[in-house]
C-alpha cells in the first residue's frame, strides 16, 4: 500500500472513530435537564451580553431566569468573573437546548485536540497511537463525564493550559503567560496555578512569561471594568455566597479541614491555611530542585497541587488533569515499550474517578475526588522514576 494512502486511511479511520465516540456521548446526555444546571448560567450570561444587559445586575439577572425557564436560581448575579460572559457570547446565539449540544461537541473537540497536540510534543510514535484510547478514557473519566453532562466550561481552562504548555516549550513566553492568566476566569483555579507557575518562572528567570501573565491580568481587569465598573466588588460578594453554602464538600485540604474542625473558626482557617501552604511550599521546593524539568513536566505538578490546595473547586475542574494524564500515559509507553501499563493506568483512573462521581451523586459531597488527584500524583512519580526498557531490536547479541 502506498505510504500516502496509508496515512490517509489512518487519518480517516481515526476521525471516524472519534466522530462515533462524540455521537455516542451525545446520546448519553439526551434527556438531561440543562435548565437545572450550571450550563444555564453560562448560556444566560452570553445571551444577556448579546442583548446589552449586565449579568451582574441582580434584578435583570433574576428576571431572565424566569423569562427563559431556568429552574435553578442559587445566585443573585452571574457567579463567575464578568469577562467570562464574553466567552459565553457564542452560546447565546442559539436556543439553550441547541447551545447545550453544541457546547458538548466543542468541549469534546477541545479535549481531543489537547490530547493530540500534547502527544505530538512527545516525539514518540508509539505514544502518538494513544490518541483514541486516551480520548475514550477521558470521555468516561469522572471529571470529563461530569464536564460534558453539566455543560461546565472547564474545557476552556484545559485549552488555555494546553496551549500555554506548547507555547512555553516553543519559547513563546509572553503569549504563554497571557494564556495562563486566563485561568483567572475561575479565580480559585487560576490563583494557585499562577502562584506556582509564577514561582517556576522566577526560578527559571523567565521574565517574559511573568510579563505575559501581567498583561493578561490587566486585560481581564479592563474588560470587566468596561462591562461594569464595580465588577470586582460584585464578584467577590457572589463568591462569598457560593463558599458559604458549599463549605466542606470539595476534594481539597480546606474542605477536609472544615470537616475535621466541625466548621469552627479559627481551627478551620488555621488548619486549612497550614495544609494549603505546606502543599504549595512542597511543590515549590520540587520545582526549585528539578529546574531541568520541561515546562510540561512542571505543569504536571502544578495542576493537581493547585487543585487540591485551593479554597474550592469541583470534580469537573479536574478536566485539566488531561495534561498530566497524557504525559503519564505517553511516558509509560515510551519507557516500558508496552501499552499495558498505560491502559492499566487509564482503567484505574476511570474506576477511581467514577466511584468519586457516584459518591458525589449520593452524598452531595465531592470528597472522594481527592483520590483522583492522589492517583495522578502517584503515577507521575511512578512514570518519572521508571527506568527505560531497551527495545528488543536494540538488545546486545549476548542478551
Amino acid at each position: 500500500m502506498p505510504h500516502k494512502l496509508k496515512i490517509f486511511l489512518n487519518i480517516f479511520i481515526s476521525l471516524l472513530i472519534i466522530s462515533g465516540i462524540i455521537y455516542a456521548r451525545l446520546q448519553i446526555s439526551k434527556g438531561f435537564d440543562y435548565q437545572d444546571s450550571n450550563f444555564a448560567f453560562f448560556w444566560l450570561a452570553g445571551k444577556m451580553t448579546i442583548d446589552g444587559e449586565n449579568p451582574y445586575d441582580e434584578t435583570t439577572y433574576i428576571a431572565n431566569h424566569e423569562k427563559y425557564g431556568i429552574k435553578w436560581q442559587p445566585n443573585r448575579i452571574f457567579p463567575y468573573p464578568l469577562p467570562l460572559a464574553i466567552l459565553c457570547i457564542p452560546l447565546g446565539f442559539f436556543s439553550m437546548g441547541a447551545a447545550y449540544t453544541i457546547w458538548q461537541i466543542v468541549s469534546m473537540l477541545f479535549i481531543v485536540i489537547s490530547i493530540y497536540l500534547l502527544l505530538n510534543l512527545t516525539n514518540n510514535e508509539a505514544a502518538k497511537r494513544l490518541l483514541i484510547p486516551i480520548f475514550l478514557a477521558m470521555i468516561f473519566f469522572g471529571p470529563g463525564y461530569l464536564t460534558l453532562h453539566t455543560g461546565a466550561v472547564g474545557a476552556f481552562a484545559l485549552l488555555f493550559l494546553m496551549l500555554a504548555v506548547i507555547l512555553l516549550e516553543k519559547e513563546n513566553f509572553i503569549l504563554a503567560g497571557i494564556l495562563l492568566s486566563l485561568t483567572m476566569l475561575k479565580p480559585p483555579q487560576g490563583l494557585t496555578i499562577l502562584l506556582l507557575a509564577g514561582l517556576w518562572f522566577l526560578i527559571k528567570r523567565n521574565w517574559k512569561a511573568i510579563i505575559g501573565i501581567g498583561i493578561g491580568g490587566i486585560l481581564l481587569f479592563i474588560i470587566g471594568l468596561i462591562q461594569d465598573p464595580q465588577w470586582i466588588q460584585k464578584f467577590l460578594g457572589a463568591s462569598d455566597a457560593v463558599m458559604d453554602r458549599t463549605q466542606g464538600v470539595h476534594s481539597n485540604v480546606w474542605a477536609f479541614s472544615y470537616l475535621i474542625c466541625n466548621g469552627e473558626s479559627p481551627c478551620f482557617t488555621f488548619l486549612g491555611a497550614a495544609l494549603s501552604l505546606s502543599l504549595l511550599g512542597g511543590a515549590g521546593y520540587l520545582l526549585w530542585k528539578n529546574q531541568a524539568w520541561s515546562s510540561w513536566e512542571a505543569m504536571n505538578l502544578i495542576i493537581p497541587i493547585g487543585f487540591v490546595s485551593t479554597i474550592y473547586l469541583w470534580a469537573y475542574d479536574q478536566i485539566t488533569f488531561v495534561i498530566p494524564i497524557v504525559w503519564i500515559a505517553g511516558t509509560l509507553v515510551q519507557k516500558s515499550k508496552s501499552y499495558l501499563y498505560s491502559f492499566l493506568f487509564l482503567i484505574l483512573l476511570i474506576l477511581v474517578s467514577f466511584y468519586a462521581l457516584v459518591q458525589q451523586a449520593m452524598t452531595d459531597k465531592d470528597l472522594w475526588s481527592l483520590g483522583t488527584t492522589i492517583l495522578v500524583l502517584l503515577f507521575l512519580f511512578i512514570a518519572s522514576k521508571m527506568k527505560t526498557k531497551l527495545a528488543i531490536d536494540k538488545l546486545s547479541p549476548s542478551a
